[in-house]
């Protein structure tokens, strides 16, 4: 039996400029490319119609079709991590495991116990950075301790940035690059998977378009205009990888490019402080007397709270998984501040809902949000819906889009009064931060 090496996708659904796929070509051997439809994942993924798995679904079946044309194809297990691979070394001789690093506490440890069976199988295990431009060691104060605050930690991540840095791991791709295809191997069906197929049969591949770039600092506030790049999902999946997305930036807008630099601050607060995906990174915070009232959480999900901007970003949400970046920062706010609804109720709900869902980006804006984060928003900042709706969609083209029935005149009574909710937040804030 020859002796290969597999490459492991995981968040990296590409075959060029992919660090991890191409030390494995240049490893000399075989490459055997596998995908793990992991069980304790889509454990997860409770709506069988969820937009996320028939995109990465899709994705993978163009890579298939990619890798067709080299004689090759993914092999696609559906198990446990640790069963994938107990299978795979049975049907395989495997020299070594490449793939790229991921960096969210559960997959770490996932790591951990393959790199760990693999070295009980005489196996070696390599890992690469490849959906960050710089890791979480490597952008860190001058005593080597992580950064909590984004302004100085952006400031160093643009001064150790290099051009040698964003260049593509590209190469020309040949069919003896990879283990030939064979005819018995199968691939599950999404219905096998236990889902449904959602939307087109084809993924859009991801496009930089110039003009939404160049004028990403003027008009990215206003949700009613198409003006955001819409790669937040392509980023997740990595079906783009984040050098081109800095390059286009580095190009065309500094203000995308603050927005990229705060996704891998994100990521190394939630790499250095793991607790913070579920407990406020400041515990003080702890102590707020949340209301949590289910009738009001249920109105904000179903986008029923009096409030137009708010409704029609939840309305958004639930039929596109979609919902503008800053109808996401009054969602949020009017979550935790007007309704004194715990932070992690809107946080879980957007992990449901959005098809860009990111556990480091979801946590650390949701945090922001509330106040009790790093570098978070003071509590006393309480976004007001009626004025961000003067400012940003003033025209009410946003609100009508999502509520085509909307007249100012005869829509519902907000449910909550505003200046009596922010009285009421600073009150409970303050409570608790005594």
């Amino acid at each position: 039996m020859e002796e290969i090496v597999l490459f492991w996708f995981r968040r990296d659904i590409r075959l060029q400029d992919n660090v991890g796929l191409y030390h494995a070509i240049q490893s000399g051997k075989k490459v055997l490319p596998v995908f793990i439809f992991d069980i304790n994942i889509l454990l997860q993924f409770s709506n069988k119609t969820d937009r996320r798995i028939s995109y990465f679904y899709r994705a993978l079946q163009q890579l298939n079709q990619e890798l067709a044309r080299l004689n090759s194809q993914v092999i696609g297990i559906h198990d446990t991590v640790l069963n994938a691979f107990k299978q795979l070394t049975k049907n395989y001789r495997i020299q070594a495991v490449y793939t790229n690093a991921d960096y969210e506490p559960a997959t770490r440890k996932r790591d951990q116990e393959v790199e760990a069976f693999l070295a009980s199988q005489s196996i070696a295990f390599y890992s690469y950075k490849d959906q960050v431009v710089f890791d979480a060691n490597e952008v860190l104060k001058s005593d080597d301790t992580p950064y909590k605050v984004y302004t100085p930690y952006a400031k160093l991540w643009r001064s150790k940035l290099t051009k040698e840095q964003l260049l593509p791991w590209t190469i020309e791709l040949k069919p003896t690059h990879f283990v030939a295809k064979k005819e018995e191997q199968s691939w599950p069906s999404l219905a096998e998977l236990g889902y449904e197929v959602v939307g087109e049969n084809k993924i859009e591949q991801p496009v930089f378009d110039a003009t939404i770039i160049q004028n990403y600092t003027n008009h990215r506030d206003y949700p009613a205009l198409d003006a955001t790049t819409r790669l937040g999902i392509a980023l997740r999946f990595g079906t783009v990888s984040i050098r081109a997305c800095v390059q286009q930036a580095l190009q065309y807008n500094e203000t995308w490019l603050s927005q990229l630099i705060w996704r891998e601050f994100f990521m190394a607060i939630l790499y250095h402080y793991p607790h913070s995906a579920r407990s406020c990174f400041k515990p003080e915070y702890e102590t707020i007397q949340w209301r949590n009232n289910e009738e009001e959480f249920e109105a904000w999900c179903k986008g029923k709270t009096g409030y137009p901007l708010v409704d029609a970003g939840m309305r958004e949400l639930n039929q596109t998984g979609y919902m503008h970046n800053r109808v996401r920062m009054v969602v949020a706010s009017f979550l935790v501040k007007h309704l004194l609804i715990d932070w992690r109720w809107g946080e879980a709900y957007f992990a449901q809902q959005l098809n860009d869902y990111d556990l480091a980006l979801n946590v650390g804006n949701w945090q922001w949000a509330a106040g009790c984060g790093c570098d978070a928003a003071p509590y006393f900042r309480v976004f007001n819906p009626t004025e961000q709706q003067k400012k940003f969609d003033r025209d009410f083209n946003y609100i009508k889009k999502w509520i085509p029935a909307y007249e100012a005149s005869s829509y519902f009574p907000p449910m909550v009064d505003h200046k009596m909710a922010r009285e009421r937040a600073l009150l409970a804030f303050k409570q608790a931060l005594k």
